[in-house]
């Protein structure tokens, strides 16, 4: 990872401008071309080291941990740090195939911490196959994303990595566009005391607004309700109800 670092701080310009995400002049204009600009430098490292660290835990990645850490420790962002540290930990206190179980139990097949942003609002509706044709031509105009390894293009590390490698101005409005996802994930990390949490409280951090500080507060600032119509995507079905019931797994 020599020189991972000043690339990734040289990503996508380094001019701190954000747009209002209210502002008429951006009314009409499709969530996913809005401008909210490039955000900071350190940006790119939160959002690489972030999806590096939510993906699978793997030999490889447990290796370039103390390299993650210092990236971290790069930005002077010390929440960040802490929360890189946080994940470290998490990784390291016992065996790798315990670390792999956890995470399979609880980002693989518990419905409550899906990394797929259109997950969070979609569910199994149709229109969630229209926004996976969105993710997908953000990576196709870029002419530089193209592999997307089995995952659907929605998949929250992988949105990470274009954001911090390919275009952060055109990252930033794809997580700014699903950010109800981000901060209904974030909660139910916050709320399952998952190492996680960290990671999600400053990729939130680097976009335009406050985050909510409950579900409700969420579902209020997005604005929709629960999605009925299923189309065939087995294995997902709409947290906001699951989560309306306990008991439900």
């Amino acid at each position: 990872m020599a020189g991972f670092f000043s690339r990734l701080m040289g990503t996508a310009g380094s001019e701190d401008k954000t747009s209002d995400p209210a502002h008429p002049a951006q009314d009409n204009i499709d969530p996913f071309d809005r401008d909210f600009g490039p955000g900071q430098d350190r940006d790119s490292v939160i959002y690489q080291v972030s999806g590096m660290l939510l993906g699978y835990p793997s030999e490889e990645l447990v290796q370039t941990l103390p390299e993650l850490i210092r990236l971290a420790q790069a930005t002077e962002d010390d929440e960040f740090t802490q929360a890189v540290q946080t994940v470290a930990n998490w990784m390291t206190a016992q065996d790798l195939e315990d670390v792999q179980s956890e995470y399979v139990q609880e980002y693989d097949l518990s419905r409550r911490h899906a990394l797929h942003l259109s997950y969070w609002t979609d569910g199994d509706t149709r229109r969630r196959g229209e926004t996976l044709l969105k993710f997908k031509q953000m990576y196709r105009d870029s002419g530089m994303f193209t592999q997307l390894n089995g995952e659907l293009p929605d998949y929250l590390p992988l949105v990470l990595e274009f954001a911090a490698l390919v275009d952060r101005t055109k990252g930033r409005a794809a997580l700014q566009a699903y950010r109800p996802s981000l901060e209904l994930l974030r909660l139910s990390l916050k709320d399952g005391n998952l190492p996680h949490y960290g990671l999600l409280h400053s990729i939130c951090g680097t976009l335009p607004g406050v985050s909510p500080e409950t579900q409700e507060q969420v579902q209020q600032m997005a604005g929709y309700g629960p999605p009925v119509e299923t189309v065939g995507l087995s294995g997902y079905a709409d947290p906001r109800i699951a989560q309306a019931n306990p008991n439900n797994p």
